[in-house]
């Protein structure tokens, strides 16, 4: 069988070193494998977009078995809130590119692939051009904007996405392949209202189920080159951490699908960030929420002088625990509609969270319940840390 017909015809001008043999020993002997589907993985070249939480695992494994050229995509910087999670990162290389980091701990793992590194953020600008030197992508980003342009791509150039998603406890793996069965927008036809879905910086996530994850990606990627196994092409496995069970629920090609239907609207690439309706990357996503905001020395000032500001974390009491503005109070975002009558309409409110999306919600919440003098706070909690309290503990 040859899912990936360029690929075993590649497999045929490899060799294997003895060198080379014996490290994929545990493969060559399954009738599965063999020589020529290690040969298989020798030729294939895959793009990972990602090496978070997903792309830690899947890297890893992908470099162990042997995949000859793997492109490496991000352009963040390791940091310590990555370590919970992104092991394929180290304490010493906080502050380094991710890409740089990922590739030093593959190449330390088989020295006999190539590692393409690739230190930038996948845009409609680049992705064609860089998908189309690739047999498939796995990804593993975190965000709506590139997993539609990651499947629009992998869609217009015929090649397979190996998808995967986590949050909290709970996590997804899938693969799309146009030409074989539906595609992201099968699935998703539009994206979910921008702040409707919170992050894993705003929800969080279990460390070790990444690790589950991007494993199962890594196990499509192995059988997508080797040419063995029923394909997850079609089907959505939804993985439970807290009840450690899994199921799987049918995806069915959507006929009226602007990019894989029966009659496509889609030809080319768009401006992701806004179809998703999401700030760029690099931009201060806070910004685009046009919020009036008050600096957090600014608002030190207001408090030592003891001027009457009501300071309002939307945050969950957890998280209050960990760290919190002096005088400030707690109304978690979930709670705040029922206890609007705890604030005074008339008052000066400074709202904060961790990020943007529970502020903006909670500003326009009680906007919308006559509450005229509100000022979000800049850069949340993290800017209140940095600007005036560079000892708080932060998460």
């Amino acid at each position: 069988m040859s899912y990936l017909p360029d690929i075993a015809t590649r497999a045929a001008q490899v060799e294997l070193t003895n060198e080379e043999i014996k490290r994929y020993s545990r493969h060559l002997i399954m009738p599965e494998v063999t020589i020529e589907g290690q040969k298989r993985l020798k030729a294939a070249r895959v793009l990972v977009v990602g090496t978070g939480g997903l792309g830690s695992p899947l890297l890893a494994y992908l470099a162990a078995a042997g995949v000859g050229t793997i492109g490496v995509v991000d352009f963040d910087t390791v940091d310590y809130s990555n370590l919970q999670r992104q092991i394929l990162h180290k304490t010493s290389g906080v502050g380094q590119p991710k890409v740089e980091s990922a590739a030093a701990a593959m190449r330390d793992i088989n020295p006999h692939i190539t590692v393409n590194t690739y230190n930038m953020a996948l845009r409609a600008e680049n992705a064609l051009e860089l998908i189309k030197q690739y047999d498939l992508v796995v990804d593993g980003t975190d965000n709506f904007a590139t997993r539609y342009l990651t499947n629009d791509a992998c869609a217009l150039l015929g090649k397979p996405n190996v998808y995967g998603s986590i949050f909290r406890f709970d996590g997804q793996v899938t693969v799309f392949w146009a030409a074989r069965g539906p595609c992201y927008r099968c699935l998703y036809p539009e994206p979910p209202d921008p702040g409707l879905v919170p992050t894993c910086a705003e929800g969080g996530v279990l460390g070790v189920l990444p690790g589950v994850i991007g494993t199962l990606q890594a196990i499509e990627t192995v059988k997508l080159i080797v040419g063995v196994g029923d394909l997850a092409v079609g089907r959505l496995v939804l993985f439970d951490a807290l009840k450690l069970k899994m199921r799987e629920l049918k995806i069915r090609k959507d006929p009226t699908c602007p990019l894989c239907g029966e009659h496509p609207t889609i030809s080319g690439l768009v401006d992701y960030d806004q179809f998703c309706g999401t700030a760029p990357v690099d931009a201060p996503a806070r910004k685009l929420l046009a919020l009036p905001e008050l600096a957090p020395l600014t608002l030190k000032a207001r408090l030592d002088r003891g001027e009457p500001v009501t300071v309002l974390d939307v945050r969950e009491p957890h998280e209050f625990k960990i760290c919190a503005v002096p005088t400030a109070k707690l109304i978690p975002l979930g709670e705040l509609p029922r206890r609007l009558h705890e604030l005074d309409s008339a008052a000066e409110i400074v709202i904060y969270c961790k990020g943007e999306i529970r502020t903006g919600q909670a500003f326009r919440l009680l906007r919308q319940a006559g509450f005229g003098k509100l000022q979000a706070l800049e850069g949340g909690i993290e800017g209140w840390a940095e600007e005036v309290d560079p000892a708080m503990p932060m998460y």
